[in-house]
């Protein structure tokens, strides 16, 4: 075990409130990639950007090529947990770690048995009708695609199904957002990791944390790496794995 990892043990060891902040690194050792690296969803060529396509105002007004880009580029079958995911639900197991608060929108954190998770950014297993309120699940959306309009309507009102998954353009949950700073005041460690912490109002949350330790661990280098008492630059799952 290397230094860093030692001193990052150390600090789990002595905390007791310890909130996770993570964003796509942390799931694209499952396989599911993030949207600014190199191979990532925003290098990849469509009609539109990728940003445009996923905004409310275009699910709005092409809800047919939203949803050809979402069943093939946001919903990620049979993905599953890896190891970051399943120290952090040990970690909660153990009552060394308080919550999760994620970006990420595959529900992964909660398949690992992580039960404390705030996703700021929602969910792809979460889908419901804009009318009526029914709820369906991702096979539902998926499905879809071989309706005569390629659409997802509710069985019950024939409203059109969305999921729940904050668009450009969308506003965040308020309980989710006052849930999630509640607990980033509340902790005693911080640690960020798998984000390039450029997406807002987000990556502004860390500034509530005035606990002891705040640890980063990204590939690249992030705006908070200064504010940190302890910086990795290596993959999550090559840490957590060494972690106890």
């Amino acid at each position: 075990m290397d230094e860093k990892i030692e001193q990052l043990q150390k600090m789990i060891d002595e905390s007791s409130r310890i909130v996770f902040f993570g964003g796509a690194g942390v799931s694209t050792e499952s396989g599911i990639p993030d949207f600014r690296s190199q191979d990532g969803l925003y290098q990849q060529k469509w009609k539109y950007p990728p940003e445009t396509i996923i905004s409310r105002s275009f699910f709005d007004t092409n809800p047919k090529e939203f949803y050809r880009f979402y069943r093939e580029k946001l919903i990620i079958k049979n993905a599953k947990p890896n190891i970051t995911h399943f120290k952090l639900a040990e970690l909660e197991q153990k009552e060394k770690l308080s919550a999760i608060v994620t970006q990420n929108i595959d529900g992964l954190h909660q398949k690992a048995g992580s039960k404390k998770v705030f996703e700021l950014h929602g969910s792809t297993l979460r889908n419901f009708c804009m009318k009526c309120g029914k709820f369906y699940d991702e096979n539902f959306i998926l499905e879809s695609q071989n309706s005569p309009d390629s659409l997802p309507h509710c069985t019950e009102c024939n409203g059109l199904v969305k999921p729940d998954v904050v668009l450009y353009e969308e506003g965040l949950d308020d309980n989710v957002v006052e849930g999630a700073i509640q607990a980033i005041k509340n902790a005693d460690m911080l640690i960020i990791g798998g984000t390039s912490l450029v997406v807002y109002p987000a990556a502004g949350f860390i500034r509530y944390f005035t606990g002891k330790n705040l640890a980063m661990i990204n590939k690249t280098q992030t705006q908070a790496d200064e504010m940190a008492n302890l910086v990795i630059h290596q993959g999550l799952g090559s840490v957590f794995e060494q972690i106890k």
